[in-house]
């Protein structure tokens, strides 16, 4: 059974909010969010929420309009160089069941005119968990090697994120990994078009494409002593 959740209407609302980023045209426009953001972004994510024990049983679909899966439209710009009120994407991202923010291990989908892909893994993760991941490359290079270069894994994503531009305090400048121990990130991400996007297969297409990744979670969540 196919299930189409968002429209050409999400991508038109999007661009336009990009142009027109002010609080007082979103005020104006704040039905046409409700009705081709918020609305399919939550249903998607309460059907997600049946699809995600097939994963893992330690991540969360929540489908709450405030503090769930579906990531705020207002930017936080008190630290921001950009000021503009609003994000100009629907982020949705699945945390693991002990993690408070997007630094935690997660699944993400980001939709954004010309720009829609799925990430997994950790962004700009904390000092510890950082150190706790290159740790286990050095501790286990054979399983990272094995994670990060699994087959369904390489298929759909690439690794990227930023890195140091030398080699980690308290590690070897000629390490053989020493490439993924300078990641700053550990963020595996796939491409995905509009089309899949617009698709009534888009569920189906985000769980393949997640299990896809199970290799490289799995060694992130291990390495972190969390249960995958």
């Amino acid at each position: 059974m196919s299930t189409q959740y968002f429209s050409p209407q999400t991508f038109a609302f999007l661009a336009q909010l990009e142009q027109n980023n002010t609080r007082e045209w979103f005020e104006v426009h704040k039905q046409d969010y409700e009705d081709f953001v918020r609305t399919p972004a939550l249903r998607f994510i309460a059907d997600m929420s049946d699809a995600m024990p097939a994963l893992s049983r330690h991540f969360l679909a929540q489908p709450k309009k405030v503090g769930g899966s579906l990531m705020r439209v207002q930017r936080d710009t008190r630290f921001s160089k950009i000021k503009t009120p609003y994000k100009t994407n629907i982020g949705i991202q699945f945390r693991h069941e002990v993690g408070k923010d997007v630094h935690a291990p997660g699944y993400y989908l980001h939709i954004a005119p010309g720009e829609c892909f799925l990430g997994v893994g950790l962004w700009r993760p904390e000092p510890d968990a950082l150190f706790k991941i290159r740790q286990a490359i050095v501790e286990q290079p054979e399983a990272w090697v094995a994670a990060r270069d699994a087959v369904d894994f390489r298929r759909h994503y690439t690794l990227e994120g930023e890195s140091l531009a030398n080699a980690p305090r308290g590690y070897a400048k000629d390490h053989p990994l020493l490439a993924d121990l300078k990641r700053k990130d550990f963020i595996g991400l796939c491409r995905l078009s509009e089309a899949d996007i617009l698709s009534g297969q888009l569920l189906p297409l985000v769980v393949e494409r997640y299990r896809a990744a199970a290799s490289c979670m799995g060694f992130l969540c291990k390495a972190l002593a969390l249960p995958f």
